[in-house]
């Protein structure tokens, strides 16, 4: 019986190391939630008419979410929730929150437990923007007259209302950043989509019922897509023995049930954020960071999903750049394009192999890799990157017919009108080249190249006669970019840019932290639960990412507190090709 008392005793001492969470650190995050408008968002769709008031606050929900996250690297689990608010607070705590009081025992933490599930769940039904029941599987014929029957406007409203909601979560993480970005950034960004999984089993789309989360769908990654940063489908077909050009078969390298999260990232592309001399971080380039996001299923829209996730951005910062990969080109403009240049945003682009060379054509202008050119420009530069691709030149030439390209690009002659209409002078018109179709260019110096025009049955086209032409907003919309491809400019905004979202998949995907791609970290199905805790893990990493930049910066005559992540070596500009960099001596 000793013993046992002793054993009971020991037993008792551990469970009463449950530390109390300070009372300053409930009222700071108490304080942003405050200012974040969140409450005045989501009080009004959760309000009862009927039947008795919830116990629980909207607002205390919301602090002993965002504290269970900053304590556990960005993952919130509700059992810590609940366990955090009903018995990790002083007593003068919980009765400001306005909660109640429940016995320390188990069937006072299943009560405890049970308000906060109700709370959570009152929220997410008011965003959920799908009709589909969640937790079991539904056969499909049933889930297809749901879908059938649900009303598109009611669902487009509360997606919107889910997107505007979580992404003021996230803008809680960047209130003490957009004073640091202030006059350092010139609002260009990267916008990319990374997969998440969610907590539940993916089935065979054959299946006839769905998964217990009918709003997610699969994720599936080939041998084809290997770098995001390299280009690497232009690499051609290898012979084999017999001479015969044949594509490798590709390989599922990855597969995965869950959602995109399309990510919108803010990055300064003029300056590479190197450390200063004494080997502590720059101060005025502050980091890259999550500034809006969107969820949908893999691969299912990606441009309408990215155009909503630019849209949540805050209308009081600038637009700049905005970088994507090849999926965004491939886009109808009127679902990406056109939508982001109608924001302010400027495309920055790569191209597929079937998407080099000339484009198309606008009054005889030809778009060649996104750049509006001179119809008579040397067919070597226009071909200068098929050429490469087909091992015809070499990557130095490369550069050199890109560098010649400059000489024959359309000049703009105004800026855009509202509509986005601009007009553009010809090369010769702009003084890069001589023309004889336009007299009055000739004898300018034999530094400017001598244009040799094609003679046309049907004459000379519009640009070669008028001294401008109009370029509509439609013109190769999709495909369109203001920077000259390969570039040395373009190199720099546009890897800048890419790197800076590769980066933060990696970074918010750290298996000590947020894991934004595990499903065990967010344990609830569904799109508007998937979002909602994603919310918090963004604004986790990005809350992270700012402390070890503030960390690594010489504050007067302070040292650092931590020295910036070590730099890999990196390339020159100037000096990469669609096959490669080029050596450098």
């Amino acid at each position: 019986m000793n013993s046992q008392l002793a054993r009971h005793s020991r037993i008792a001492r551990l469970r009463s190391q449950r530390t109390l969470v300070p009372d300053h650190e409930i009222l700071e995050v108490r304080n942003e939630v405050a200012d974040s408008g969140l409450v005045e968002e989501i009080e009004p769709l959760v309000a009862r008419t009927t039947g008795s008031p919830c116990t629980l606050p909207v607002e205390t929900l919301l602090v002993g979410m965002c504290v269970t996250s900053a304590r556990n690297g960005g993952v919130i689990a509700f059992t810590a929730v609940t366990d955090l608010l009903y018995f990790s607070l002083s007593d003068a705590m919980r009765e400001q929150l306005g909660l109640r009081r429940y016995p320390d025992h188990d069937h006072g933490f299943e009560a405890a437990y049970a308000v906060v599930r109700r709370r959570l769940h009152s929220i997410l039904d008011a965003l959920d923007p799908s009709p589909l029941p969640k937790n079991h599987r539904l056969a499909r014929r049933h889930a297809d007259k749901l879908l059938a029957r649900a009303n598109p406007d009611e669902l487009a409203r509360k997606r919107s209302l889910m997107l505007r909601v979580t992404n003021m979560i996230l803008a809680m993480s960047l209130r003490e950043a957009l004073p640091l970005l202030e006059g350092h950034w010139d609002g260009s960004a990267s916008i990319d989509a990374t997969v998440i999984g969610t907590y539940a089993k993916g089935l065979s789309p054959d299946s006839p019922v769905t998964s217990t989360d009918p709003d997610a769908a699969w994720y599936i990654r080939t041998s084809k897509h290997k770098d995001p940063l390299a280009l690497d489908d232009l690499v051609p077909a290898q012979p084999n023995k017999k001479g015969i050009k044949r594509k490798k078969k590709d390989q599922i390298k990855k597969r995965l049930f869950g959602y995109d999260a399309s990510l919108v990232v803010a990055r300064d592309p003029h300056h590479d954020g190197a450390p200063l001399p004494d080997g502590s971080a720059n101060p005025d380039v502050a980091p890259a960071l999550v500034i809006a996001f969107s969820v949908d299923k893999p691969s299912h829209r990606p441009g309408p999903v990215a155009t909503e996730a630019l849209q949540q951005v805050d209308d009081t910062l600038p637009r700049g750049y905005l970088a994507g990969d090849r999926a965004y080109n491939g886009q109808k403009p009127e679902n990406f394009q056109l939508p982001i240049r109608a924001m302010g945003y400027e495309p920055v682009y790569d191209y597929a192999q079937n998407k080099l060379g000339v484009q198309t054509d606008l009054a005889g202008a030809e778009l060649v890799e996104g750049n509006w050119y001179c119809p008579d420009m040397p067919q070597e530069l226009k071909d200068a990157t098929k050429d490469l691709i087909d091992e015809k030149i070499d990557k130095q030439t490369w550069i050199g017919h890109i560098r010649a390209r400059v000489a024959y690009l359309f000049m703009p002659k105004q800026h855009p009108d509202a509509e986005g209409h601009r007009r553009m002078m010809c090369p010769a018109e702009a003084g890069r080249t001589q023309c004889p179709l336009k007299k009055y260019t000739l004898g300018r110096g034999i530094h400017l190249p001598l244009i040799d025009p094609t003679p046309k049955p049907t004459g000379s086209p519009k640009c070669c006669i008028q001294k401008t032409v109009t370029i509509p907003p439609e013109a190769g919309a999709n495909l369109w970019q203001p920077l000259q491809y390969g570039s040395e400019t373009w190199q720099r905004i546009y890897f800048r840019l890419r790197n800076s979202i590769e980066g933060i998949n990696g970074y918010a995907k750290d298996p000590l932290y947020e894991r934004l791609e595990e499903a065990g970290t967010r344990r609830i199905r569904g799109i508007a639960a998937q979002t909602f805790l994603l919310a918090f893990q963004l604004a986790h990493a990005n809350r992270r990412k700012l402390t070890a930049w503030a960390n690594s910066i010489a504050l007067g005559d302070k040292r650092p507190r931590r020295r910036p992540t070590r730099r890999r070596k990196t390339k020159p500009l100037g000096t990469w090709t669609p096959k490669g960099h080029i050596d450098q001596p």
